[in-house]
C-alpha cells in the first residue's frame, strides 16, 4: 500500500542520490548486496542477543539501501531482469532473517513461546504473500493488491521492536500479532485478485467488424 502512495515522494529524495552513486561507479546490484549482507548479519546477531533498539536501527538503515538501488537502476535507464530477481531474492532473505532473529529473541531472551509463534507465523505469511504475486505474474496474471506489503511489514515489525527496546511493554507482541492479522488479510486479497484476473483472462474477446 505504501509502495503506491509514497513512491513519488520517496523518489524525489532517492533519485538524486542514486544518480550520484552511479556516477561514483557503483552498480544497483552491488548496492542491493551491500544492503542485504549486513541486514542479515545484524538481524541474526542483535535481536537474538536482546539488543532490540540497536537491531531496529541497523536493520532499518540497511533496508533504506533497498530504495537507493532502485533509484540507481532508474538513473541507468531501467533495471535488468536479473537485477529484479536479485532484489526480490535479497528482500526475502532479509525478511526471513529479521523474523528468525525475532523468533530467536522470543525463545531465548524473552522466553515467551506465544511471541515466538507470532514471529514464526509472520515469517511464513511474508513468504506466501510474495510467492502469490510472483506465481501470478509468472502465469500472466496480476496480484498487485495488499493491505500489508513489504514496506508495511518492515515498519510494523521494527516499530514494535524499537518501542520494546525503549522499554514499552508488549510493543513487539502488539506489532507482530497486528502483522499476523494484516498478513492473513493480504493473502486473501491477493488470492481473490488472482482469481478475478484468471476469470477475466478466460473471457473470450471479440473484435468489432
Amino acid at each position: 500500500m505504501l509502495n503506491i502512495f509514497a513512491r513519488a515522494s520517496v523518489s524525489r529524495v532517492t533519485d538524486p542520490i542514486g544518480a550520484w552513486l552511479v556516477r561514483a561507479g557503483l552498480t544497483p546490484n552491488g548496492m542491493t548486496i551491500l544492503g542485504t549482507i549486513p541486514a542479515i548479519g545484524f538481524a541474526l546477531w542483535l535481536f537474538p542477543s536482546g539488543h532490540l533498539l540497536a537491531g531496529t536501527f541497523t536493520v532499518w538503515g540497511c533496508a533504506m539501501l533497498d530504495l537507493v538501488d532502485g533509484a540507481m537502476a532508474r538513473a541507468l535507464g531501467g533495471g535488468t531482469k536479473f537485477g529484479a530477481v536479485l532484489d526480490a531474492t535479497c528482500d526475502r532473505l532479509v525478511d526471513g532473517a529479521l523474523m528468525a532473529g525475532m523468533t530467536w529473541y522470543a525463545f531465548e531472551v524473552a522466553e515467551r513461546q506465544e511471541l515466538a509463534v507470532a514471529a514464526l507465523i509472520c515469517l511464513v505469511l511474508a513468504q506466501v504473500i510474495s510467492y502469490i504475486k510472483a506465481r501470478a505474474e509468472a502465469s500472466g496474471l496480476t496480484a498487485n493488491v495488499g493491505l500489508v506489503e513489504r514496506a508495511e511489514r518492515l515498519i510494523i515489525a521494527l516499530v514494535g521492536s524499537g518501542l520494546m527496546g525503549l522499554g514499552v511493554p508488549y510493543a513487539l507482541d502488539v506489532a507482530l500479532w497486528l502483522l499476523v492479522a494484516g498478513s492473513v488479510i493480504t493473502v486473501v486479497q491477493r488470492l481473490v485478485a488472482v482469481r478475478r484476473s484468471a476469470a477475466a483472462a478466460a473471457i473470450p474477446t471479440t473484435e468489432a467488424d
